[in-house]
């Protein structure tokens, strides 16, 4: 794989400056396979801060930057180290720094990918673009699967990671929970559990909350929808510092949990899960 290779990709030149470019790859090494893209997932957070320069320090970040979250695409070359015969396989990336001097800490806005073999996954044909939200699932994932984690009773959000916390939940056996959506257009499409505005639910006793909005204003509403000893879950990205009154809190001892980012053996389990909640 000694030539040299190429992709057009978005790139992000500073806060509300986008262009399409044609940009030089690095060299793919013996361990590396080249994959063309099909899919790409687009955060409406992270990529809408970093669009109005708004995104708060994070490793990785900066201009110019090509954005566009984890890829679904198909192997069109592997070095010598990595198996030829992978080649024509449908995989998803988690992310590809292969743009040189243009930062691309997911990377998945372009046309081509350089990836370590090791870093992608087989994927079945059968997901099609559905495949992309193996990112958001594994983040889920990671968020129910922490040690002494307790399944959501209550989930706030109805949006794709809302939507993924209740169905990862359920496959692994958890209860089916409450989902707190505002949004009338975002109330539709549960499959086996219940998604209501906040005003209309009375309940006080929730066990385990998580938040799926990212609205830092929530927790001292959540801790009071806590029984005693109960754990809201931060599963959201949160631009804003979030507090909460300590009164509150104190009197029902809550735990507040961060989930953080999901880890390879997250990915793993839910590509194993995905025939319980990704088939038609």
């Amino acid at each position: 794989m000694s030539r040299g290779w190429h992709t057009h990709a978005v790139v992000i030149e500073g806060p509300e400056r986008l262009s399409v470019d044609r940009l030089a790859l690095q060299s793919p090494a013996e361990d590396d396979v080249v994959v063309d893209v099909e899919w790409s997932g687009i955060s409406s957070g992270t990529e809408r801060l970093l669009w109005f320069g708004r995104m708060p320090g994070f490793p990785g970040m900066g201009y110019p930057l090509v954005p566009g979250y984890e890829s679904v695409g198909r192997i069109a070359a592997a070095g010598s180290a990595a198996l030829e015969q992978r080649i024509g396989e449908r995989v998803f990336v988690p992310g590809a720094r292969c743009f040189g001097e243009v930062r691309g800490l997911f990377g998945g806005a372009a046309s081509r990918l350089v990836v370590p073999a090791a870093r992608v996954t087989r994927v079945d044909e059968a997901l099609g673009e559905r495949a992309i939200l193996l990112a958001l699932a594994a983040t889920a994932h990671h968020a129910l699967a922490a040690p002494d984690a307790r399944p959501p009773e209550l989930i706030v959000g109805h949006g794709v990671l809302g939507r993924l916390l209740a169905r990862v939940s359920m496959a692994l056996g958890g209860p089916s929970p409450t989902v707190w959506e505002c949004n009338p257009a975002r109330m539709s499409g549960a499959t086996g559990y219940d998604v209501r505005t906040a005003a209309s639910d009375g309940r006080r006793n929730y066990r385990a909350a998580y938040d799926a909005s990212g609205d830092a204003t929530l927790l001292d509403e959540l801790i009071d929808r806590l029984s005693n000893g109960g754990e809201v879950v931060l599963a959201g990205f949160y631009v804003e510092s979030l507090s909460f009154n300590f009164t509150r809190a104190f009197m029902r001892e809550a735990r507040i949990r961060v989930a953080a980012e999901w880890k390879d053996t997250d990915l793993a389990a839910v590509n194993e899960l995905w025939t319980g909640f990704w088939r038609p």
